[in-house]
């Protein structure tokens, strides 16, 4: 196809609905029915990315294939669509200011006025725009962060107006809004979506679709009247209602015609019906367990499950993939209590972080989990901790630890490799993206990928100290999977325990619906074999 449909998904009303969801929930449906899809959010902060910021602040800081670090959305869109997302795919207001004003110091304006209109709007829409002229996607989805009336917004929706006057037949707009239940009058109110349709109106855009976030079914009637007030036809008006789980939302979406009425707003053919039963099987999976196991997950942040949003996704496609259904227990390391929150469970994830707080309490749950032969799997901060752990508590040095964390320790088995940087961010360099790994053929790190190269995605700056590592493998840890370019360490297993696997990457990122991460897979089923051994 010649020319590329950008569709761009807005929220009104309130934040939180779920643009994201829809967004992937759509792709998914359009890609069903053999188109080429790709997703993109457009953040309002100044943040240059998510790197910076606080998991509290944001949620999980999600790393593409090219090392972006971006907008835990994009974990949706992968996850939904099972194609990958780039530095392109996540734009943040930080970013056009810093391209515009790296612009006007080069002289490219010519000496003119820089201005939002013009130049920070023409910025926005070659982001957008960048996607759709490489000629691989059929259509653009873009989401918006944010919701409409926000100052921080404005530019984006007036962006979103330019290129809408400029080619109208290829844009369509979806408005998410929300229809609030009143309990003491009884009834759904239409007022907020019809203000929110006409603040967006005032900077003239009209929306094609209005998808209606609501707890209880829209009736026809409620339906006819947003159509009415927000000058749209009926069949445009798409109810979402509450689900029990987001991977609900593509077949209820399905079910409310989002799909056509995209279609047909873009002037596209309505034919081959989409193709979900993969997609269903997955569903009946997850909605039908066999069996139940419980897995600990310690972590800094875990009064925000969000910033493990990736993990705990993970955990659904191994639970589908095994019939069953993965209870995570949240486990705060700070002030971990290893016999009453590690007792009940039949796996321990010790989880990916950065800074000093809650270390200890991560050591604790690692040592518990190799002394009494619970399955592991530790993430980055995790492996590393496992590292110091194994040194203190096996090879007896008592101040092994991070050369971050302590920089006088003598024995500093996780440090800064000087000659191997990579990316500059947060102040400091880092290893981004994805990194190639090679894997021992005894391991069970082998065992679960079923081959001996692989590539995972990685967002960490220290790594282990080669310095100590035949000490490690002469006292049982083995090193089995080396970065081929350049010997560093990007696994650990302990071969004499049931199953103890540390990984330097981030194997969350690359699960998805019909690819469930390997090691999670392995990992769900060592907890399921120790949960029926000791039952």
């Amino acid at each position: 196809m010649s020319t590329t449909k950008n569709i761009f998904v807005l929220g009104g009303v309130a934040s939180s609905l779920g643009k994201g969801i829809i967004s992937a929930s759509l792709a998914k449906l359009l890609q069903a029915r053999g188109f080429s899809v790709t997703i993109q959010k457009l953040d309002p902060y100044i943040n240059i990315d998510p790197g910076t910021l606080n998991p509290y602040e944001h949620g999980e800081c999600y790393v593409t294939e090219d090392g972006a670090e971006t907008d835990l959305d994009l974990g949706h869109y992968e996850r939904f669509t099972n194609e990958p997302t780039s530095q392109a795919n996540n734009i943040t207001t930080g970013r056009v200011y810093q391209n515009v004003i790296n612009k006007e110091r080069r002289g490219d304006y010519l000496g003119k006025t820089v201005q939002v209109i013009p130049h920070i709007t023409d910025e926005i829409k070659r982001s957008i725009k960048e996607l759709g002229k490489t000629g691989k996607y059929d259509f653009v989805i873009t989401e918006i962060g944010g919701t409409v009336g926000d100052i921080e917004s404005l530019p984006y929706v007036e962006a979103v107006r330019q290129m809408r006057f400029e080619n109208y037949q290829n844009v369509a707009v979806i408005l998410l809004t929300y229809v609030p239940y009143l309990k003491a009058a009884g009834e759904l109110k239409t007022k907020p979506t019809q203000h929110s349709v006409k603040t967006l109106q005032e900077s003239g855009v009209q929306p094609d679709i209005i998808v209606c976030r609501t707890e209880y079914e829209l009736s026809q009637n409620i339906r006819n009247k947003i159509a009415l007030f927000c000058n749209v036809p009926p069949s445009s008006v798409i109810e979402s209602i509450d689900l029990d789980t987001i991977y609900e939302v593509p077949l209820k979406m399905q079910e409310e015609k989002l799909d056509v009425e995209v279609l047909r707003k873009t002037r596209m053919p309505i034919n081959a019906q989409p193709q979900m039963n993969v997609w269903k099987d997955f569903l009946y999976n997850i909605k039908h367990p066999t069996s139940t196991v419980s897995i600990a997950l310690v972590g800094k942040y875990t009064e925000l499950p969000d910033a493990y949003k990736s993990i705990n996704e993970s955990f659904i496609h191994a639970g589908a993939y095994h019939s069953v259904q993965v209870k995570i227990k949240l486990v705060q390391a700070e002030n971990i209590s290893v016999g009453e929150d590690l007792a009940d469970v039949s796996g321990i994830l010790v989880a990916p972080g950065f800074g000093e707080r809650g270390i200890e309490g991560k050591i604790k749950a690692i040592e518990y989990a190799r002394t009494q032969r619970i399955p592991f799997l530790g993430i980055c901060l995790g492996m590393q901790m496992a590292v110091v752990e194994f040194a203190r508590n096996v090879l007896k040095h008592e101040d092994a630890h991070s050369s971050e964390m302590n920089p006088n320790t003598h024995y500093p088995v996780i440090d800064l490799m000087e000659n191997q940087k990579s990316v500059t961010n947060m102040g400091g360099t880092m290893r981004l993206g994805a990194y190639a790994c090679q894997l021992e053929k005894d391991s069970k790190a082998y065992q679960a990928y079923g081959a001996v190269h692989i590539s995972e995605r990685h967002r960490h700056r220290y790594e282990f100290n080669n310095s100590f590592r035949r000490e490690f493998e002469t006292a049982g840890m083995k090193f089995t999977g080396i970065n081929p370019d350049n010997d560093l360490v990007e696994i650990i297993e302990i071969p004499e325990h049931p199953w103890f696997v540390g990984v330097q990457f981030h194997p969350e990122y690359k699960s998805t619906v019909v690819s469930p991460a390997p090691l999670f897979l392995h990992f769900v089923k060592a907890a399921m074999e120790y949960d029926q051994k000791n039952t």
